[in-house]
């Protein structure tokens, strides 16, 4: 019959075991727990130093960044591969009728234009309130057909989207780029001009974690 001590010890030991794998091994992705086990190998039975060299990891976040194209086409669908097939499952999650405006760099001509999330659909914005990313004005809008000129993979390419701007904003973006302009919100029409020439600016970084939210289930 085994000693009260026996028992004692049994028990600590198992309770310290359950311990170490919360707060070390539990939450840990394969990749991680992977690492992590060949790093306490080296530590508690390598006999020298581990020479084996650390390689960066791509994660499908750096993927997405890769493959994304702020217009898709058909040629994109033709045998893809696994890293097409979640960048066009991102791009399947975004809403594509109004895009929201980065003009931060207006003074230098230059105007981030990306796809709405979820989110900002059901709260309206870029929509009924600015579409300018940094703006929550609601009053004296006006929407634009834009003729998007950016850079991508390589090619010059253009878009024609929709683009919704209070007064102020509006009065930024002609200081360096002309917009051609369609209806108002109030349904006055407005004046047309040549197109913007802008940098292309699929995403930033806050919202980014956003666009990903439930692609993964």
């Amino acid at each position: 019959m085994a000693s009260f001590g026996y028992i004692k010890q049994a028990i600590f030991d198992k309770q310290a075991r359950k311990q170490q794998y919360q707060d070390h091994i539990r939450g840990l992705n394969a990749f991680d727990r992977h690492k992590k086990f060949l790093n306490d190998y080296d530590v508690y039975y390598g006999k020298q130093k581990s020479t084996r060299e650390t390689l960066p990891v791509k994660t499908d976040q750096d993927t997405i960044r890769e493959g994304y194209r702020f217009i898709m086409s058909e040629e994109d669908d033709v045998h893809p591969s696994w890293e097409q097939r979640l960048v066009k499952r991102y791009y399947d999650k975004l809403f594509k009728e109004y895009c929201i405006a980065d003009m931060s760099h207006y003074k230098t001509g230059k105007i981030g234009l990306r796809w709405r999330t979820e989110k900002e659909v059901i709260s309206g914005k870029g929509q009924f309130v600015c579409g300018n990313r940094h703006c929550d004005q609601k009053d004296g809008l006006s929407s634009y057909e834009v003729n998007f000129s950016y850079f991508e993979a390589g090619e010059s390419k253009q878009a024609l989207v929709k683009l919704v701007a209070c007064e102020r904003d509006r009065s930024e973006s002609d200081d360096d780029t002309s917009i051609k302009r369609g209806k108002s919100k109030d349904g006055r029409k407005g004046d047309k001009s040549s197109t913007s020439d802008s940098d292309h600016k699929p995403d930033d970084d806050e919202n980014f974690d956003e666009y990903l939210s439930g692609m993964f289930p």
